[in-house]
C-alpha cells in the first residue's frame, strides 16, 4: 500500500505520516525540511523561485525511486511530486515569481518523471483553512516560515482545491484538519484508518 499525504504548509502532513507510518508498522518519507534554497526563497521569492522548486523536484525523484526499490509493503509519503508542480510551481509562475521559460523547463522535467512512476494507491488531502495553518506554523516554529504572507497560504489552498476537484486523477481521502484532530483525538486515527482501508479495498 502506497499512501502519499498532501496538504498546504502546516496542515499536518509530517504528524500524520508518522501517526499512519507507526499505526501500520510501514515505512515513512518526509519531504525534505533543509532545502538549501528555503531561507532564501522567503526573503527573496523571484530570485530564488525557481532554483527551490527544481531542488525540491530532484529530491522528490530521489526519494520516489528509493521508495520504488524498496521491498517495505507499506509506504506513507509526506507530500507528493504532484504538488510541487501543480500547487508550488505553478503557484510562483501565475504570481510571476517563476518566468515562463523556467516554468515550462520545469514541467518537461516533471512530466517526463511522473510518466515512469506510479501514483499512489491513495492521496490523502490534509484541507485545512487559514488559521489553523497559521496557528500551526506558529507553533512549531521554523524561522524560515514565519514570515509567511496569509495572502501566498489562501493562494495555496485554492490550488489544492482546484487539483483536487479537477485535475488529480486517483483515489482521494480528504481529511478536515479544522474539525478532524488526528493530534489530540485518538478516535480520529482509527476513523482515517478506517476510511483508508475501505478506500484500498475499494469498498
Amino acid at each position: 500500500m502506497y499512501v502519499a499525504i498532501a496538504g498546504n504548509i502546516g496542515s499536518g502532513k509530517t504528524t500524520l505520516t508518522e501517526i499512519l507510518a507507526k499505526h501500520y508498522g510501514a515505512r515513512a518519507y518526509y519531504e525534505e525540511s533543509d532545502n538549501p534554497y528555503i531561507g532564501d526563497f522567503y526573503n527573496n521569492m523571484s530570485r530564488w523561485a525557481f532554483q527551490l522548486q527544481v531542488s525540491f523536484l530532484g529530491s522528490r525523484i530521489g526519494q520516489t525511486v528509493e521508495m520504488l526499490s524498496s521491498s517495505e509493503a507499506n509506504v506513507f509519503q509526506d507530500r507528493t511530486i504532484y504538488e510541487d508542480a501543480h500547487i508550488f510551481a505553478s503557484n510562483l509562475h501565475e504570481m510571476g515569481l517563476m518566468t515562463s521559460r523556467d516554468f515550462a523547463t520545469y514541467m518537461r522535467i516533471f512530466d517526463l518523471t511522473t510518466n515512469l512512476i506510479p501514483k499512489p494507491d491513495v492521496l490523502i488531502y490534509l484541507r485545512a483553512s487559514i488559521p489553523t495553518l497559521v496557528e500551526q506554523i506558529k507553533r512549531r516554529g521554523r524561522a524560515y516560515e514565519m514570515n509567511i504572507d496569509e495572502a501566498y497560504l489562501s493562494r495555496l489552498n485554492d490550488k489544492y482545491e482546484h487539483w483536487i476537484n479537477n485535475v488529480y486523477q486517483g483515489k482521494v481521502l480528504i481529511i478536515d484538519k479544522d474539525t478532524e484532530d488526528f493530534v489530540m483525538d485518538a478516535s480520529v486515527v482509527d476513523t482515517i484508518c478506517e476510511r483508508l482501508e475501505a478506500i484500498v479495498a475499494g469498498k
